[in-house]
C-alpha cells in the first residue's frame, strides 16, 4: 500500500509580502528559498521558505493577497503548524527571543511527547514551536501506539497546570541572535479540525497510508479528542509526517480562507510515477482529483478530505535549484517559461520585495 513519507509544504495566505519576509526570514530565521509568483494568479508573490535547499518538511510558502477577507479557523482548516527544534534549551532560547522582540508567547507548555511555545504572525495564524522528544512512546510501546485513548497528567491539563510557573521559565540570558541549536529543523506536525474523527481517521489511513499513532485529548479542551496520524510501520514515526486533528462536533463553524489561514497542505509523492500511483489511487477510492499541474519545482496534484480540508501531492523533486543556484536560492524573482513574456508588467504589479 502506497504511505506517504510525509508533509511537503503547506501554503498560508498573507497580506503583506514584506512583511512575511522580514518575520520568516528575519525573526524565524529561515531561508528564502524561492521568490515567484502563483502560477494561478501571476499579478501575486508566491513565497517559499525552508531550510538552506528547501528540502521537503521543511516548506512553508505563501500567497500574498492583500485584497482576500481575513480568514478564519474552523472545521476542515489549519488550528497551527509547528516547527521543530531538537531541545528544551533551544526552546527556551525561542521564548526569550520572542519575547524580546515584544511577541506574546505562551509556554513553554507540558504536552506530554513534547514541549511547545504558541505565538502568532503578523496576519493571526498560531504557530507552535515543539520539542522533537520524548515522542509518543512516552506512553504507549512503539509496536502498539493509537490502541487506546491516552489520558494526560492534570499538571497538563487547565486548572492542574502552573501557569505562573509556565509564564516565568524563559532563558536567562537575552538571545540577539539565532544560535545553531535553536535552527529549526522542519515541520513538527500540522493541527486541523474535522468534525468527525472517526471518518477523518478512515480517511488518511485510506487515502494517503497515514497510520493512527495517538489518540489522546485537546489539552487546552479536554473534551476535544485529539488524534495523530504518522508514516508509521511498527517501528518508528517518520520525522516530519505527523498530521493531529481536533475532533469538533458538527456545529461548530466551517473554516473560512483568507489572510492568516492556510490554503492547503501539501504531502510528499517520490517523483512523478509514484505520484502517479497516487493519482490512480485516490480515484479508484471515488476522490475527485486534480490532473497533474506543473509547478516548476515540483509537479502537484489536488483533492480534498470529506471535512473540506484542501490537500495536495507533490513530488520531491526537480527542487528549487531548478532555474537558480543553491548559493543565491530566493535573491531574484524567478518566472516559468510562459510567464517571462510577461516579466515587466508582472513586476510593476508586484513592486519590490526589499
Amino acid at each position: 500500500m502506497l504511505s506517504t513519507l510525509g508533509f511537503h509544504h503547506i501554503t498560508l495566505v498573507a497580506s503583506d509580502a514584506r512583511r512575511t519576509l522580514a518575520f520568516y526570514h528575519d525573526v524565524l530565521g529561515l531561508r528564502l528559498v524561492k521568490q515567484t509568483v502563483n502560477f494561478d494568479d501571476p499579478g501575486a508573490y508566491h513565497l517559499y521558505f525552508g531550510d538552506e535547499t528547501g528540502a521537503p518538511g521543511t516548506i512553508v510558502t505563501f500567497f500574498e493577497w492583500a485584497q482576500a477577507p481575513r480568514g478564519r479557523y474552523g472545521v476542515g482548516g489549519v488550528h497551527h503548524l509547528a516547527f521543530s527544534v531538537p531541545t528544551y534549551e533551544a526552546l527556551l532560547k525561542w521564548k526569550r527571543r520572542l519575547t524580546d522582540l515584544g511577541m506574546p508567547v505562551s509556554g513553554p507548555m507540558p504536552r506530554g511527547y513534547f514541549t511547545s511555545l504558541y505565538f502568532r504572525d503578523p496576519d493571526g495564524q498560531v504557530l507552535e514551536i515543539a520539542t522533537a522528544g520524548p515522542g509518543y512512546t512516552l506512553d504507549e510501546p512503539i509496536e502498539a501506539l493509537g490502541r487506546g485513548v491516552m489520558q494526560q497528567k492534570d499538571s497538563q491539563l487547565p486548572g492542574g497546570r502552573n501557569e505562573a510557573l509556565i509564564a516565568a521559565t524563559t532563558h536567562p540570558e537575552p538571545v540577539p541572535g539565532i544560535t545553531p541549536d535553536m535552527v529549526l529543523t522542519g515541520l513538527h506536525h500540522i493541527t486541523g479540525m474535522t468534525d468527525d474523527i472517526e471518518r477523518a481517521s478512515d480517511f488518511y489511513e485510506q487515502a494517503l497510508g497515514l497510520k493512527l499513532v495517538k489518540k489522546t485529548i485537546n489539552q487546552d479542551d479536554p473534551d476535544t479528542p485529539h488524534w495523530f496520524w504518522a508514516n508509521y510501520e511498527g517501528t518508528r514515526v517518520l520525522p516530519g509526517s505527523a498530521w493531529t486533528l481536533f475532533g469538533w462536533s458538527p456545529r461548530h463553524p466551517k473554516a473560512r480562507g483568507g489572510i492568516g489561514q492556510t490554503h492547503h497542505v501539501a504531502f510528499r509523492a517520490k517523483d512523478a510515477t509514484e505520484q502517479l500511483a497516487w493519482r490512480e489511487h485516490l480515484l479508484s477510492i471515488g476522490l475527485e482529483v486534480s490532473p497533474v499541474m506543473d509547478r516548476q519545482y515540483f509537479q502537484s496534484i489536488y483533492f480534498s478530505a470529506p471535512d473540506g480540508q484542501l490537500l495536495e501531492i507533490a513530488t520531491d523533486g526537480p527542487g528549487f535549484a531548478v532555474d537558480e543556484p543553491v548559493a543565491t536560492l530566493g535573491e531574484s524573482l524567478k518566472l516559468p517559461a510562459w510567464l517571462e513574456p510577461h516579466r515587466a508588467a508582472i513586476e510593476g504589479e508586484l513592486g519590490p520585495l526589499k
